[in-house]
């Protein structure tokens, strides 16, 4: 299951749960796309602290969006992975963009805007 959120200052927030599959990520991968390529995205995070199984098309879905950013230096980190899946990360050459913190921090770091509830 996946929620996808537009904060603002163009950060969309991605916050997955159960498990994320090729059929799923093909969903995530059209929205968030439209997003990117209408000017209205300048950030991803990836929320996967609920996340219990990601296959390879995770992965993909998470590499081709941050590709889809360069044209507007976007940004992408992604928060609080499986061990096993952070090892993943490292090995694709995306530990850089790993964080273990909250959503908040997460904007604090990327220049966005926390509004207290």
């Amino acid at each position: 299951m996946a929620t996808i959120t537009q904060l603002e200052n163009g950060i969309v927030l991605i916050t997955l749960a159960g498990e994320l599959d090729n059929h799923e990520a093909n969903q995530i991968r059209e929205e968030v796309s439209t997003a990117i390529f209408t000017g209205k995205t300048r950030a991803i995070i990836w929320d996967l602290y609920n996340l219990g199984f990601m296959d390879s098309a995770g992965i993909g879905l998470i590499l081709g969006r941050m590709r889809d950013l360069v044209p507007v230096n976007g940004e992408t980190l992604i928060l609080n992975p499986s061990p096993t899946m952070e090892k993943l990360f490292q090995f694709s050459g995306l530990g850089d963009v790993v964080r273990i913190c909250t959503v908040e921090e997460a904007i604090d770091e990327i220049g966005g805007v926390v509004h207290e509830k």
